[in-house]
């Protein structure tokens, strides 16, 4: 028994310095997001949620979601290019890769979970009046999740 476990331990050392030493980052993006926003741009969709992301139509959207964001893009050095739309258009915009990220009244209780990767339920975010908000980001894209849940978790809590 104590051979069997020292085994797997030694098997474990030796397979995470295998991997450390290709240079393999966990969690990790398949398709490069938060290395392709990093010193760059962040594309954002949004639809208006009334308390939490409100647009006239004329520019940059207004409220807590908006605030979240652009504190989030600063902490990766990124400009934030809004895109508006419905729901159902901005997660094939980010199935597409034409977004990297989505916001707007979306809930924990989500539909698009098939479609987009989430993260966690807030429901510390202002205007958010109890309902457990998420921000929707490319399925897989886990460093990138990662990234934002930690900025999230900071601000917002859990």
């Amino acid at each position: 028994m104590r051979t069997t476990r020292i085994g797997a331990v030694t098997t474990a050392l030796l397979l995470s310095t295998a991997l450390a030493g290709c240079g393999l980052t966990i969690p990790t993006d398949p398709d490069g997001t938060l290395t392709s926003v990093r010193d760059a741009e962040l594309r954002v969709g949004f639809s208006p949620d009334p308390g939490l992301i409100t647009s006239d139509g004329s520019g940059d959207p207004d409220g807590s979601l908006p605030e979240l964001v652009s504190g989030f893009a600063e902490t990766v050095d990124a400009d934030v290019d809004w895109t508006e739309g419905s729901e159902e258009t901005l997660v094939g915009m980010l199935e597409r890769g034409d977004l990297d990220l989505v916001v707007g009244g979306m809930t924990d209780q989500s539909p698009w979970i098939d479609r987009a990767g989430m993260t966690r339920g807030y429901p510390g975010i202002d205007g958010a009046d109890g309902r457990s908000i998420v921000m929707l980001v490319p399925l897989g894209e886990n460093g990138f999740l990662s990234a934002l849940e930690t900025y999230l978790d900071q601000e917002v809590g859990s």
